[in-house]
């Protein structure tokens, strides 16, 4: 785990913050490597979304800041995800943000819905 210039509070805060919002909105903006770990903790919340008992949602709302936001991940997102094993986002590099040149990047979840084969190839 990276540390990311705060101490371990302070980035355990940010990290359910930020997965609480990609939750919430499929889809932010911040540095690259923040990306990457709330990446990895949005994927540990979907995998624990698709066990779907009492337990698993006790802990997902023991990471998740908003309960409404935990209640979607088990009814709207975890159920999309049912026959994918894990990759469920993406990290999009943007370039350098303007002002202090960090990488930044967008951090998106990948649409649930399997791309049907042959159509790219027949064309």
């Amino acid at each position: 785990m990276r540390k990311l210039g705060r101490t371990t509070a302070q980035r355990k805060a940010m990290l359910r913050g930020m997965v609480t919002l990609l939750l919430e909105n499929g889809k932010i903006e911040t540095t690259y490597t923040r990306a990457q770990e709330v990446s990895a903790k949005v994927d540990e919340m979907i995998t624990i979304g698709k066990k779907g008992d009492l337990a698993a949602y006790r802990a997902a709302l023991a990471y998740i800041t908003k309960e409404d936001v935990a209640k979607k991940l088990f009814t709207v997102i975890a159920p999309a995800y049912a026959d994918v094993n894990g990759g469920y986002t993406q990290v999009y590099k943007m370039g350098p943000r303007r002002g202090d040149g960090a990488e930044m990047a967008i951090v998106k979840l990948v649409s649930a819905a399997p791309a049907a084969k042959g159509t790219e190839e027949s064309k």
